[in-house]
């Protein structure tokens, strides 16, 4: 199929099924939303575009990705940016790359179908970007791990089945050769979450406590204290493709600011304009890197999407608070210009905060010399 046949299906598609509510923010429905939108998107064909399709996917090219991501952010679709975005981006990519057959054929046609909401367990209190540091133990009895320990800043963990778990299995080493990823069934016995008020008024993220927590070894993905390499895995697809369709909604916004934007406000035209074409480097950088790793996991150079679209994100939101006021109504309530301004202050820390990504950047891509550790 022609990429024009191809984006003139897409939109088609999307012009008929995308949901006229918007959805909710947080809670049961903001889950019974996302898993509704995710199975009609499957149903229609529509799942797992770039996936392969002994994974359960279509197959596709990326470019066919980028145009579907174009699209969908033209028929204001739902956010990808949802209660499925570990689902999708990390934990079914990760479990692409590095799950085993019964893992694979275990997990990824949930995530595909809508059946299973996925969250993330890396971050601790004393360990959110330097993730090498953190405590959360898992020690071996039998069959199984038992975990003890702590996790917070968990997107969707109130409402989530399973969660991509980083925890420290080897006591006796020193270095992130400690860790494993594990698969965490959110209903274990021990696991206790707590849901945490975001200033956007929001129960966004979590704090999950585990007390003698049982998990299969079996769960384990990757190899036993082999999660830093995982995790690694998983943190570069957040980086680089998942944000394809993020970045093109962003941009899609910009565009729309401008041309609200009256001739006569001069100052405000030209910040507009800058963000436009900052955006633009940043899509093309995003559509580079996902063109060089069609075939595998993202290198380093995902770093510089996130940190560019991390940073472009608040400064985006901001001037559109000054362009509309912060009254007026493209503004005012929980899907306004007002709630994205707040929501994204988590953006320059979630996923690596801007310091690693520079440091990321400067020592794996420039080959600088390391900073103090």
């Amino acid at each position: 199929m022609s990429s024009s046949s191809f984006r003139a299906e897409a939109r088609s598609w999307l012009s008929k099924n995308v949901p006229s509510a918007p959805p909710p923010t947080d809670g049961k429905a903001a889950r019974d939303y996302a898993l509704e939108w995710q199975k009609t998107q499957f149903e229609g064909g529509w799942a797992g575009l770039a996936w392969p399709k002994e994974a359960g996917g279509r197959g596709l090219s990326v470019l066919e990705l980028i145009i579907w991501y174009e699209e969908y952010a033209r028929a204001n679709a739902p956010s990808t940016l949802d209660p499925l975005f570990v689902a999708l981006n990390h934990a079914g990519p990760t479990l692409i790359a590095s799950g085993s057959p019964e893992q694979r054929a275990q997990y990824l046609p949930q995530i595909l179908r809508g059946e299973a909401i996925w969250c993330q367990g890396f971050s601790e209190p004393n360990a959110g970007s330097d993730l090498a540091s953190l405590r959360m133990r898992g020690h071996i009895d039998g069959n199984d791990l038992v975990l003890n320990g702590q996790k917070i800043w968990s997107s969707y963990a109130d409402i989530a089945d399973l969660q991509e778990l980083l925890v420290r299995t080897d006591p006796e080493a020193k270095t992130s050769r400690a860790l494993s990823w594990i698969i965490c069934p959110m209903d274990a016995p021990g696991i206790t979450v707590r849901p945490i008020k975001t200033m956007a008024d929001a129960y966004k993220y979590c704090e999950v406590f585990y007390d003698d927590v049982r998990i299969p070894i079996a769960n384990v993905v990757g190899g036993l204290n082999n999660g830093w390499a995982t995790a690694m895995s998983t943190l570069a697809f957040e980086r680089g493709t998942a944000s394809l369709g993020l970045l093109i909604a962003l941009s899609i916004k910009i565009d729309q600011m401008l041309a609200d934007c009256s001739r006569s406000r001069h100052q405000m035209r030209a910040r507009l304009a800058r963000l436009r074409a900052e955006i633009a480097s940043i899509r093309a950088t995003a559509y580079r890197v996902a063109l060089d790793s069609e075939d595998g996991v993202p290198d380093t150079s995902s770093s510089l999407v996130r940190l560019g679209f991390s940073e472009i994100t608040q400064r985006a939101m901001a001037a559109a608070v000054d362009l509309y006021g912060v009254d007026g109504p493209e503004v005012l309530g929980v899907h306004g210009y007002g709630h994205q301004f707040l929501d994204a202050f988590s953006e320059t820390i979630a996923g690596g905060t801007s310091e690693i990504q520079r440091n990321i950047i400067g020592e794996r891509m420039l080959g600088l010399p390391k900073g103090p550790r």
